[in-house]
């Protein structure tokens, strides 16, 4: 626990040493592919700096090298270790490195790691992939995001994906806006939230969940949320887009506007953590909290958004 509360982080990604996202689109290496290695690499380095500064104004340390990934067995006891460090009920892992990888994972300590699915919602056995995850690995939510995937999300093509996230009763977590650090995508076809909104409409009996407030897109998301019942947000990630938007945003004032727009219920801790040595960003969570106690929330909505909600969803004994 942490100050009193029970403390579920519903979006961290497994440091895995196999790619990430095996069976997603690949909207940076389609990117590659048309601008070319050399230019590709040119922005990367352009924009080191921005990233080099993130991380001073944290005091986060670098993320090891590749050379250094001390396999996933050890990985898994390093995350182990940071949940009794912190106090954290349970995690849920949004990615780590394909479904059957990331059950494997997740069954090593089946009591405090949670997996999601996360393959491309257009592959041709998209709905079969989903229910054998879910059915037979385990996992209890499906990750998907949206600039990384090649079609628009709204196609009805992938409509019995849905249809699929309904029946098995599993939250679907969609990134929309910016992605990636400086020098990610900031512009997609599938970039803005309000890509959801007829997905969500012609599904009600599923929760979608929009992470790291809306990603710069928060007017969209709000929108989005008081459009759409069963959609909620995730506070996951350092948030530093709000720097980029117009007007004085704070954390605290998203906290405000999404509890005063949707109430407790809809809102869900996220860290966004990942590598190592930094391991579960504990910073976030210090921050955030103090941020709803500054706003006087009561402690049974403080509970829901750190760990009741997520125990819901994804069904978490507390």
């Amino acid at each position: 626990m942490y100050q009193g509360f029970q403390i579920i982080d519903f979006h961290a990604h497994f440091p895995t040493n196999r790619p990430w996202f095996p069976d997603m689109g690949d909207t940076i290496r389609n990117y590659v592919a048309r601008v070319g290695e050399e230019r590709a690499q040119l922005v990367r380095e352009m924009s080191k700096p921005y990233g080099e500064h993130w991380r001073r104004m944290w005091g986060f340390p670098k993320p090891e090298s590749p050379e250094e990934h001390p396999g996933d067995r050890e990985q898994a006891r390093r995350w182990a270790a940071e949940l009794d460090k912190y106090g954290i009920r349970a995690i849920g892992f949004v990615t780590g490195g394909g479904n059957e990888h990331l059950a494997q994972i997740c069954s090593w300590y089946p009591d405090r790691f949670v997996g999601f699915a996360h393959h491309d919602p257009f592959l041709p056995d998209a709905v079969e992939r989903l229910e054998r995850a879910v059915t037979e690995l385990g996992l209890r939510g499906y990750k998907l995001l949206a600039p990384s995937i090649d079609r628009p999300i709204e196609d009805e093509a992938i409509f019995p994906v849905w249809e699929k996230c309904a029946e098995l009763d599993i939250p679907v977590l969609i990134h929309f806006g910016i992605q990636g650090g400086a020098g990610g995508i900031a512009w997609h076809e599938n970039i803005s939230p309000f890509k959801l909104h007829n997905i969500a409409k012609s599904f009600p009996e599923v929760t979608f969940v929009i992470p790291h407030f809306g990603c710069a897109w928060e007017r969209e998301t709000l929108q989005l949320c008081w459009a759409c019942p069963n959609v909620c947000v995730d506070t996951s990630g350092s948030l530093q887009w709000i720097r980029w938007v117009p007007g004085n945003v704070t954390v605290k004032y998203l906290f405000r506007k999404f509890y005063e727009t949707v109430g407790p219920e809809r809102i869900l801790f996220g860290s966004d953590s990942s590598w190592f040595p930094r391991g579960f960003a504990f910073r976030y969570l210090q921050d955030q909290i103090r941020d709803c106690l500054d706003l006087n929330l009561p402690d049974e909505h403080i509970q829901q958004i750190f760990a009741g909600n997520a125990a819901r969803l994804l069904k978490i004994e507390l």
